[in-house]
């Protein structure tokens, strides 16, 4: 995929502006009418009207309620979140969101089993947890970005998804308890859905291949999987049919010495009951 040009990527946000403030004007509405009938900040819709700003999911569905205006909102948002992406992720992106089968090893916990909580003390840790306005904003963005994402695991048929995570994933945590507790408790949760199959890699499993980079392996509906290697801030979607059959042979080597399901699953409660004691 080529990278968008400046025109490109303000005419997404702003498509979703003028939408919004043409669907506020045609209820007969002002911003402060609708911040009190909506809850949100009257300074928040305003900017969300002007493309300044990139909202979570849930805002455009709660504003398509509001306005009757089925999914509109929601398909706008879709288009103007990919903005919020580097392009090297953009390909990826599309990819993972028609895949049919996902296996993923992850030095982290990845993103589409991060709640929202954790993603945020995630992202602010990587900008060395400064909260001025400007990286703030981004980071809200970028964790909007983030929770939408996870909406593949629930549509409709939902992609078979195998996690093997590093077990320093699930043993590094942030610094509010109830924030990690939250996190691995979502993790149990996500571990029991019927289309997630979720392993831990014990570090007693000693050196393997893939141990200083993720790798998420692609299949769609149709054609050849691809894989996608990320580490030390760089990422490679690779499609070449040898270099995947590689990755995917590493892939299983671990997968074999990973924990069963059930074992990763238990073994992430005891986590999370020393955690909580």
């Amino acid at each position: 995929m080529g990278e968008l040009v400046d025109g490109d990527r303000e005419s997404r946000r702003a498509e979703l502006g003028r939408t919004l403030k043409f669907l506020r004007e045609k209820a007969g509405k002002t911003l402060a009418q609708l911040s009190a009938e909506t809850s949100y900040d009257k300074s928040y819709l305003f900017r969300l009207e002007k493309g300044e700003r990139l909202s979570k999911r849930a805002v455009m569905e709660d504003l398509d309620t509001y306005y009757g205006s089925g999914d509109l909102l929601v398909r706008l948002w879709r288009d103007a979140r990919k903005e919020v992406v580097k392009d090297k992720y953009k390909a990826f992106m599309d990819l993972e969101a028609t895949a049919r089968v996902m296996w993923m090893f992850q030095l982290r916990v990845p993103g589409l089993l991060q709640t929202e909580d954790y993603a945020r003390a995630v992202l602010s840790g990587l900008s060395g947890g400064q909260t001025t306005a400007g990286n703030g904003e981004e980071v809200e963005e970028q964790v909007a970005l983030r929770m939408g994402r996870q909406e593949l695991l629930y549509r409709d048929p939902a992609p078979s998804v195998r996690v093997i995570l590093d077990e320093g994933a699930v043993r590094r945590p942030v610094p509010d308890v109830k924030v990690w507790t939250d996190q691995l408790s979502h993790l149990v949760d996500a571990a029991e859905r019927p289309n997630v199959a979720l392993q831990v890699l014990p570090y007693t499993a000693g050196v393997h291949d893939l141990m200083s980079s993720d790798l998420i392996l692609l299949w769609q509906r149709a054609g050849d999987p691809v894989a996608y290697v990320e580490g030390n801030g760089t990422g490679v979607l690779i499609d070449d049919p040898d270099k995947v059959l590689s990755y995917r042979l590493s892939y299983d080597l671990v997968r074999d010495a990973a924990l069963t399901p059930a074992e990763s699953t238990a073994f992430i409660k005891r986590l999370l009951e020393e955690c909580r004691s």
